[in-house]
């Protein structure tokens, strides 16, 4: 557990804009805590998640929903075929009691095999009766519980429009071609905005709003993710905030669950570091949590990797603009972070072996669908 790290959960509620919002970044507290709100719902309970595991957070999840179910609330899930591997016989609990339960995009052979396939549901949504929202990293599986998350907590109005949201995906799970220009528009809500990412190549919305954010940041950026493949436009980005005098920072975990993407990551930390941005490694354990901070003011909490394959392969949703709380919660989490990580190594890395460098530029197109 990351108790054991002295790493301890942040939970912290305020109330000013918003009626009610905390943050979590240890998986029990959350897990607890969406748990007791499935518990209390009188009218409905939408989940959409990447992973749903059979194991026992799973389980626990599972009769959670199939008792709502049977007490008449209205139950839908929406889960990932690539993420949700395994058999989907495990959700009939929940289908007998009257619950709904679809798979987003099963695999399919095509003539574009790679490319269709890649088309996952990242998304981690859960909402309850248009009263509260939760959104952020974590799946729904026991062994994250050790990792460092990020996810919100909305007790507010604006749960209602995370739940057209999920809305609009739930109608959509099973199909490959759709109303682009109806799928990826914004929800405003006040100063923030909800972010609707979906498969493009040529129109990574999300993408080039981190961009202009970096390109207009006045004093710092930060960036937390577990898997850190910028495209060279991110990079360009990140390199010249560094160079103008903007405090840069990415803080990745030490040791991801990917090793590949660990490879391919080392390849260009080097050229980042002499640029003048600051790299950390979280170090107690997986930091899966993903948030993007500008000047302290300007956030994104979100479901996206820094990668290929969230900016441009997935559905992926991000909560991002200006909300004096949320920053500093976030403020908070990522100070905390921060105590455990240790700064990159340019001596070390510059002196790796040969074969790491070749095993670097082996991987290093298999970055695309990362």
């Amino acid at each position: 557990m990351l108790r054991k790290n002295a790493i301890f959960a942040h939970q912290n509620t305020t109330n000013m804009e918003l009626k009610q919002v905390s943050l979590y970044d240890d998986n029990l507290e959350l897990y607890n805590e969406q748990l007791k709100d499935i518990a209390a719902a009188k009218e409905y309970v939408s989940l959409e998640t990447f992973r749903f595991n059979d194991d026992a957070m799973g389980e626990r999840f599972k009769q959670a929903l199939a008792e709502k179910a049977r007490q008449g609330v209205k139950v839908r899930v929406l889960v990932d075929a690539w993420g949700t591997r395994q058999n989907f016989s495990f959700f009939d609990p929940i289908i007998k009691a009257g619950g709904e339960v679809r798979v987003f995009k099963k695999l399919i052979l095509t003539f574009n095999f790679v490319s269709d396939n890649h088309r996952r549901d990242h998304r981690k949504i859960l909402v309850i009766d248009n009263r509260i929202a939760y959104i952020g990293s974590a799946n729904i599986a026991a062994y994250s519980l050790s990792w460092r998350e990020l996810n919100l907590r909305i007790c507010d109005p604006m749960a209602r429009l995370f739940q057209k949201v999920f809305n609009d995906n739930y109608v959509i799970y099973n199909r490959l071609d759709l109303d682009k220009l109806r799928f990826k528009r914004d929800i405003n809500y006040k100063q923030m905005s909800i972010i609707q990412e979906i498969p493009s190549r040529r129109r990574q919305r999300l993408s080039r709003r981190y961009e202009g954010f970096i390109n207009n940041a006045a004093s710092e950026v930060v960036i937390e993710t577990p898997y850190f493949l910028p495209s060279s436009r991110l990079r360009k980005a990140l390199t010249s905030a560094a160079q103008r005098g903007v405090k840069v920072v990415v803080i990745s975990p030490l040791h991801s669950d990917v090793q590949t993407a660990d490879i391919v990551r080392r390849h260009s930390l080097g050229s980042l570091y002499q640029s003048g941005v600051q790299i950390k490694f979280y170090t107690p354990g997986n930091l899966h949590a993903k948030c993007l901070m500008i000047d302290g003011k300007i956030f994104s909490i979100s479901s996206a990797n820094f990668d290929f394959r969230s900016f441009q392969h997935q559905h992926e949703l991000a909560l991002i603009g200006h909300n004096e709380q949320i920053a500093q919660l976030l403020d908070t989490h990522i100070q905390r972070t921060l105590e455990h990580c240790i700064d990159f190594n340019y001596e070390e890395w510059s002196k790796r072996s040969r074969f790491e460098r070749v095993m670097e530029w082996l991987l290093l197109p298999l970055r695309f669908f990362m």
